[in-house]
């Protein structure tokens, strides 16, 4: 198993799709990886021989930005927006839709589960 980028790449899968599993990494900038590597995009991740891989990590550490320092500097633009207290720093820190989605309905990945319904009581008949 190939380890790239600090991601052990999965099993048995195409390389051009495996390396799409490293943040930062989408199908087109995986197609000129693996060109620039000169390795065929059919090749499966098992396949890969260590000298393959060392040319991957090697373009892949001079040109692209990815996992922990992508991961770092979306974490860090949040993090300006909140201090600044925009609109969409508020939004951030609050927990709600950021990009002007409706929130009365919906918007419970970002709002979180509903609050548990209380059970109805019986109403007491005359």
């Amino acid at each position: 198993m190939a380890r790239i980028a600090g991601v052990d790449l999965p099993r048995n899968k195409r390389i051009e799709i495996a390396l799409q599993s490293i943040v930062g990494i989408g199908p087109s900038t995986a197609r000129k990886i693996l060109t620039q590597a000169k390795i065929d995009p059919a090749t499966k991740s098992d396949a890969l021989t260590e000298e393959q891989a060392g040319q991957i990590r090697q373009i892949i550490d001079s040109t692209y930005k990815v996992e922990g320092d992508i991961r770092r500097e979306v974490q860090g633009n949040i993090k300006r927006l909140m201090d600044l207290g925009s609109y969409r720093g508020l939004r951030h820190r609050k927990g709600l839709p950021v990009r002007g989605q409706r929130t009365s309905t919906n918007a419970r990945t970002r709002k979180g589960p509903k609050g548990k319904q209380v059970a109805n009581k019986k109403k007491v008949g005359k």
